[in-house]
């Protein structure tokens, strides 16, 4: 293997040493012990470390805690009422740059999407495979298929339009698939779901990367702050992973709650935006 690798072989280890790190006792793991169980050099694995976040994994490993999510809370809380009183409606500041979104009909929705032709790809992406799918119009679906399984994802998407035709075209959406994840040129998105849903996702596009927030704020922000339960299944039915980070999206307390494609992807991915945070801001 070389640093030539494509970006989900650099997940996968990613995702085994995870696996390792959360092993018994949860103990910190020297970069000899994590190399040496993952059967690399240790040279090679903090390479990979290095081409995945760009930080040691040594340094990685506190971005993994709940410490770490519970910093984010106390220090970086994204307040989400005070962005939409800024005129913030829709997109942050980083979004702006490259992202471009708009929703499809309530009566597009209702019908589940008849007549419309949903092109969909698998690509590789920082956190493991990416199902997409998506219309003219732009990127509808985002799932990672590490934890579930393709066809699992598929049927996951396909199934909140049911009445969509489907097809096979990545090259359709490859463009807006380098966008999303290299945050050059621009990703187009199709939001398709109830006005309550696009409401809570609008809400959540406005969290920059590396900050969260809760979703007793994210009620507060859309304006239905005793609506805790009915905001969570909101955020769990975001089709758009990443993009719209309802990764972003924790409890009070801090905990990470849940996360549709699984809670070790919704772990490196907090864990990646924060280390480039932190780097940017140093």
């Amino acid at each position: 293997m070389t640093d030539q690798q494509p970006v989900d072989y650099h997940y996968r280890v990613i995702a085994r040493a995870i696996a390792e790190i959360d092993g018994p006792g949860g103990a910190q793991l020297s970069l000899d012990d994590l190399s040496a169980r993952l059967g690399m050099s240790p040279a090679h694995f903090q390479r990979t470390f290095s081409t995945w976040v760009g930080v040691s994994p040594k340094r990685f490993q506190q971005y993994l805690t709940l410490d770490h999510a519970r910093r984010l809370l106390a220090d970086r809380r994204n307040m989400l009422e005070t962005a939409h009183e800024a005129g913030l409606s829709g997109a942050s500041r980083l979004h702006d740059l490259f992202l471009r979104w708009e929703a499809m009909s309530p009566g597009q929705f209702a019908t589940g999407a008849a007549g419309v032709e949903m092109a969909w790809g698998r690509f590789p992406s920082p956190f493991g495979e990416v199902l997409a799918m998506g219309t003219d119009r732009g990127l509808c679906g985002l799932a990672f298929t590490d934890g579930t399984g393709f066809e699992a994802a598929f049927a996951d998407l396909s199934g909140r339009w049911p009445a969509a035709t489907f097809r096979e075209a990545p090259a359709r959406l490859e463009p807006w698939l380098t966008a999303a994840f290299t945050q050059q040129g621009e990703a187009r998105l199709t939001l398709i779901g109830a006005p309550f849903q696009i409401k809570v996702w609008e809400a959540l596009l406005t969290i920059p990367s590396g900050q969260v927030t809760t979703y007793t704020d994210v009620a507060r922000a859309v304006g239905h702050p005793k609506a805790v339960r009915a905001i969570g299944t909101a955020v769990g039915r975001n089709p758009i992973s990443f993009l719209i980070p309802c990764h972003r999206a924790l409890r009070t307390t801090g905990a990470l709650g849940g996360y549709h494609w699984g809670l070790p992807v919704k772990r490196a991915i907090l864990a990646w935006e924060g280390a480039r945070a932190d780097d940017l801001a140093a």
